[in-house]
């Protein structure tokens, strides 16, 4: 069974902030409005966009992460 992208970002969460999936993940987990179970790119870069979290070049890099992990 395929994980959300919030599933798969919360294991990102740690406190080295210094990394970026897990300053992400850190965000994210606080975030209440944040699209829980979607698995759709573009509803989730449009949340992140409108929050300012990242640079979405960040976002892709872990996107894609999420992708090879969620096979």
């Amino acid at each position: 069974m395929k994980r959300s992208f919030y599933h798969y970002i919360m294991t990102q969460r740690g406190p080295d902030e210094r990394v970026a999936e897990t300053k992400l993940a850190n965000l994210i987990d606080k975030d209440s409005l944040f699209p829980k179970q979607s698995m759709d790119y573009h509803e989730i870069s449009s949340h992140l966009e409108m929050e300012g979290y990242v640079s979405m070049g960040i976002f892709d890099e872990v996107w894609q992460h999420y992708l090879e992990k969620n096979k």
